[in-house]
């Protein structure tokens, strides 16, 4: 899973990247202010996202398990519905789209609880399986 979130968050990067140039260059001028702000907002949310699963994948080799994995799914969802909508609501101006960012930010909020969970269960398990030895060992 590890190299998977890898994958996933160089393809968003390099996403992100072109998507912030294309605002810069192509959009400037050509939507509206507010517009603008909101398309550059969404670019930025999912290159934070794209390092978060860097990150995600790191964890994964470290401390694998369930909320690791979920933790990194959810980022990966999350930012697809909240920079997702906003993308489409800065193109089409439709504010409806706005209702699913709130979705999308509840999803990388989970994500990242879902993460210091699985940090957290890990070491503790790891803790006692050291202890465990450390014991074997002495008797």
């Amino acid at each position: 899973m590890p190299r998977i979130f890898f994958i996933i968050a160089a393809c968003s990067a390099f996403i992100a990247v072109a998507a912030g140039a294309f605002g810069a260059h192509g959009l400037r001028g050509k939507l509206d202010p507010e517009l603008l702000a909101v398309f550059e907002l969404a670019v930025r949310y999912q290159m934070y996202c794209a390092l978060a699963l860097i990150g995600v994948s790191f964890a994964g080799t470290q401390w694998p398990g369930k909320f690791i994995n979920a933790g990194g799914w959810l980022l990966v969802i999350g930012s697809l519905l909240f920079s997702g909508s906003l993308y489409l609501l800065s193109l089409t101006g439709t504010k409806g789209l706005g209702a699913i960012t709130p979705i999308g930010g509840v999803l990388l909020l989970a994500g990242w609880l879902c993460l210091a969970i699985g940090a957290f269960k890990s070491s503790r398990r790891g803790m006692t399986s050291k202890a465990s030895s450390v014991r074997r060992v002495s008797l």
